[in-house]
C-alpha cells in the first residue's frame, strides 16, 4: 500500500465537495488533517445536517473480527472494497491481515492502483481493450503486481487474449472459471460441462493463465445452507477436476479458489475446510466486504455471525444524523435528509437515537419510524406528539453499505464521545 499517496489526503482542502462538514473550517482554508487534529465535537463544533459518520470503536471492531475468523479457519481474505471505496480503510484491511482488495470494475481497480495496492481480484470478466491495455501496462510495469480476474465464456477469453496480444502484454493475466450460481443467477458459466469448456480455453490461452475457479455462493437460486454448500461442493470439485487434468501450467505456484460474500462465509469456510489436497498448495480466497461498516438491517440479518455466535460478531459503523425541519401534524415529522444521502435500496432506515436541539440531552427513539423517502426529505412517523420537536437531531441506521459510503466523499470517523478523529475519503 503507497501510504504517502493515502496520507497525501489529508491534504485536501476541507471546501464545498464535502457535505456535512463545518462551513467555518472551510472558509478558514483548513485541509482535511487541520480539520481532524482540531478534534471537533460533532454535535458542537459547527458540522452541518445532514451529516453521516463512522464510528471508530464499531469500525476496529469489524476489521479485528474478520481478521481473526479468516485466520481461525485457513483462509486468505480480499475483502471487496466496491463497498466503500475507501483507500483509508483498505489500508486498515491490509493492516489487519487480508491479502488484497476484490474490484468488480476497472476504473475500481485504477483506484486501488493510484493508491499502491499490489493484489487486486476482480470479481467480473475483463473484456473491455482500454482496460486491458491498461492491466497490461501496469503488469509490465510492477513485477510485484498480481492481478486475478474471471473468465465465464470462450468468447470472453478470446476477446481478453486478442485485446492482450494487441497490447503487447509481456505478463499473462491470471484467471479464474466462475462457475454461476445456477439459472437466473447472475454470471458465471451455468454447468461443469460449460466450465470445462471455458477452462480448457483459457488454458490454451497465449496471454492468460488458467489459476483457479471461484464464484460468489449469494446468487444460488432461493439459497439457504444445505444449497449453498452444495454449489460450494460444486465449486471445489472443478477445482481439483482441473488439476487432475493438468490444467493449470507448471509455472502456477498456488491454485486459487475463491467466493465468499457477506452472507454466506461460514458455508464457505466449512466447504474449503474440505478441500482435497491437490497438486500445489490452494489460496483460498474469501472476498466478504460488507462487514467493515457492516449495517442496520439487510447484512445485520444475514451474518453468519448469527448462525455461529461462538466465533465473534459485527457492529453497525454507521449513523446518519438528520434534523427536524418540520412538525406539521402530531403524529408527522420531516428530516433534512432523503434519497441524496441515505441508503434505501435494501430497505428504509431506522431511527436509533434522536438529541434534543436545545439542550442536547438524548431521548429514547421507540414510537419513530421512517416512513417514506423524498429527494431531500426523511417521512417520520411518531406514536406520540412530542416524540420529536423542529431541530432535534435523529440519528439513522441505515441497511446495506454499498450504497451509503457512494454517497458521502468524505465522512467523519466519531469517538465514543462524539469526538471526530479523523475523516474517510471515498472514490466512487
Amino acid at each position: 500500500m503507497a501510504g504517502d499517496a493515502v496520507r497525501a489526503l489529508a491534504q485536501e482542502p476541507v471546501d464545498h465537495r464535502f457535505k456535512g462538514l463545518p462551513p467555518d473550517a472551510g472558509a478558514a482554508g483548513l485541509t482535511v488533517g487541520e480539520l481532524a487534529g482540531q478534534r471537533r465535537d460533532l454535535f458542537t463544533g459547527g458540522f452541518t445536517t445532514p451529516v453521516l459518520t463512522l464510528d471508530a470503536d464499531a469500525l476496529e471492531h469489524n476489521l479485528r473480527a474478520l481478521e481473526e475468523y479468516s485466520s481461525r479457519h485457513g483462509l486468505a481474505f480480499a475483502p471487496h472494497g466496491k463497498t466503500c471505496m475507501a483507500p483509508q480503510l483498505f489500508e486498515r484491511q491490509l493492516a489487519h491481515g487480508a491479502w488484497g482488495i476484490t474490484a468488480a470494475v476497472p476504473h475500481q481497480a485504477r483506484v486501488y492502483r493510484a493508491f499502491g495496492i499490489s493484489r487486486i481480484f476482480l470479481a467480473n470478466e475483463l473484456v473491455d481493450p482500454a482496460a486491458l491495455r491498461w492491466l497490461a501496462g501496469e503488469l509490465a510495469a510492477d513485477p510485484g503486481f498480481r492481478f486475478v480476474c474471471y473468465v465465464d465464456s470462450v468468447r470472453g477469453v478470446q476477446l481478453m487474449d486478442r485485446a492482450l496480444a494487441a497490447a503487447d502484454a509481456t505478463r499473462p493475466v491470471d484467471v479464474v472459471v466462475e462457475l454461476g450460481g445456477g439459472e437466473g443467477a447472475r454470471t458465471g458459466a451455468r454447468t461443469e460441462a460449460d466450465c470445462r469448456e471455458v477452462a480448457g480455453a483459457a488454458a490454451a490461452a497465449a496471454h492468460l493463465r488458467l489459476v483457479g475457479v471461484a464464484g460468489y455462493e449469494a446468487e444460488v437460486p432461493d439459497a439457504d445452507g444445505a444449497k449453498v454448500t452444495a454449489w460450494l461442493r460444486r465449486l471445489t470439485g472443478l477445482a481439483a477436476e482441473f488439476d487432475k487434468a493438468g490444467l493449470f501450467g507448471p509455472d502456477v505456484e498456488e491454485i486459487v479458489v475463491s467466493a465468499g460474500g457477506s452472507a454466506w462465509f461460514d458455508s464457505v469456510a466449512e466447504v474449503f475446510a474440505d478441500l482435497p489436497e491437490l497438486s500445489r498448495p490452494v489460496l483460498k480466497l474469501l472476498r466478504s466486504g460488507a462487514y467493515v461498516s457492516h449495517d442496520h438491517g439487510w447484512y445485520t440479518r444475514l451474518t453468519p455471525f448469527n448462525r455461529v455466535p461462538d466465533e465473534g460478531g459485527l457492529l453497525p459503523a454507521f449513523r446518519l444524523w438528520a434534523q427536524v425541519v418540520s412538525r406539521p401534524a402530531p403524529g408527522q415529522a420531516f428530516l433534512n435528509a432523503g434519497k441524496r444521502d441515505i441508503a434505501y435500496d435494501l430497505g428504509l432506515p431506522e431511527v436509533t437515537a434522536v438529541r434534543d436541539g436545545l439542550d442536547g440531552t438524548a431521548r429514547d427513539a421507540a414510537g419513530i419510524r421512517v416512513v417514506k423517502l423524498s429527494d431531500q426529505h426523511a417521512w417520520l412517523e411518531t406514536d406520540t406528539a412530542d416524540a420529536v420537536q423542529v431541530g432535534d437531531w435523529v440519528a439513522l441506521g441505515m441497511s446495506h453499505p454499498c450504497t451509503i459510503f457512494e454517497k458521502w466523499p468524505l465522512i467523519p470517523l466519531v469517538d465514543a464521545d462524539g469526538t471526530a478523529v479523523d475523516y474517510v475519503r471515498t472514490f466512487f
